[in-house]
C-alpha cells in the first residue's frame, strides 16, 4: 500500500521528457501544460516553428523546461530524422501522440482527398511515430505512450465517419502496441476525450443546435474544458499507471454512459 508522502513521487514526472506531437495549440498544448506542471521537460511538437515558438513562450515564462522540434508527423523520413535529433539531446520517456485533424462531410460525398489527410494526420502519424521511438524505450526497458483518440472510438454520428474510421483504429492500435511492447516494459494507453471546446470543434461549439443537443446529451451539462484532461494525462504518464496496458479512458462528461 502507497503511504501518503509517497503519492507525489508515484504521479510527479521530475525527470523525464515528454514528447507532444501537435501541440501548438488545442488540447496537445493543454497536455504539454499538464505534464510540465508535473515536472517533466516537455517538447512540443509541430509543422510551424512560429507557432510552436509563440506557444512555447508562456510555459517557459512560467519555469517550464520546453524544446521545440518541428517535423511532419505525416511524413515517416520526417519523423525518423526528428526522433533521432531529439534522442541525439535526450531521451523521451513519454511521447503522447495527439495530432489530429478533422474533415466534415456525408459519407457518400466525401473527397478522397480528405480521407487520405485524416488517416495520414490522425492513424498513420501514431503509427510512424510510435515505431520510431519505441526501440529506444525498449533499449532503456520504459516508456510511457499516450495516443489520444475520442469518444469516436466507440460512437458515430453523421457527417464524420472517416474521423471516426481513424479513431476506431487509434483504439486498436493501442491494444496492438500494448500486445507487442508491454512485454519491454513500455506502457500503451489512450485518452478519449468528448465534447471539448477546442479549435478542432469551433464549427460545432458555434452552431446553437448542437451546442444545445450536446448539453442535454451529456450527464455533466457542458463541452469539456481542457482542464479536464490534465489529470488523465499525468496518471497515465506516471508511476501510477505501470501497471494499467492498452486502456481507452474515456473524458467525456458521462456522454458514452448513457443513451
Amino acid at each position: 500500500m502507497e503511504r501518503e508522502e509517497d503519492m507525489p513521487q508515484l504521479f510527479g514526472l521530475e525527470g523525464r521528457t515528454a514528447l507532444v506531437t501537435g501541440s501548438s495549440q488545442g488540447i496537445g498544448l493543454a497536455l504539454a501544460s499538464a505534464l510540465a506542471d508535473a515536472g517533466a521537460a516537455v517538447i512540443l511538437n509541430g509543422r510551424s516553428r512560429q507557432a510552436l515558438e509563440a506557444a512555447a513562450s508562456p510555459l517557459r515564462a512560467r519555469g517550464a523546461q520546453v524544446e521545440v522540434e518541428v517535423f511532419d508527423v505525416t511524413d515517416a523520413q520526417a519523423v525518423r530524422d526528428g526522433i533521432a535529433r531529439i534522442e541525439a539531446r535526450r531521451p523521451v520517456d513519454i511521447l503522447v501522440n495527439n495530432a489530429g485533424i478533422q474533415r466534415r462531410a456525408p459519407l457518400e460525398t466525401f473527397n478522397d482527398a480528405d480521407w487520405d489527410a485524416l488517416m495520414a494526420t490522425n492513424l498513420s502519424s501514431v503509427y510512424y511515430v510510435s515505431k520510431t521511438l519505441a526501440p529506444f524505450m525498449i533499449e532503456r526497458g520504459r516508456g510511457k505512450i499516450i495516443n489520444i483518440g475520442s469518444v469516436q472510438c466507440e460512437l458515430a454520428r453523421p457527417g464524420i465517419a472517416p474521423y471516426t474510421a481513424t479513431k476506431g483504429a487509434v483504439k486498436n492500435l493501442t491494444r496492438g502496441m500494448c500486445a507487442d511492447w508491454a512485454k519491454y516494459g513500455l506502457q500503451i494507453n489512450a485518452i478519449g476525450p468528448g465534447y471539448f471546446d477546442t479549435p478542432l470543434n469551433k464549427a460545432l461549439v458555434e452552431d446553437a443546435a448542437f451546442d444545445a443537443w450536446l448539453r442535454k446529451r451529456t450527464p455533466a451539462g457542458r463541452w469539456g474544458k481542457l482542464d479536464d484532461l490534465h489529470g488523465a494525462a499525468v496518471f497515465l504518464a506516471s508511476s501510477a499507471s505501470d501497471f494499467v496496458n492498452g486502456q481507452t479512458i474515456y473524458v467525456d462528461g458521462g456522454i458514452l454512459s448513457v443513451i
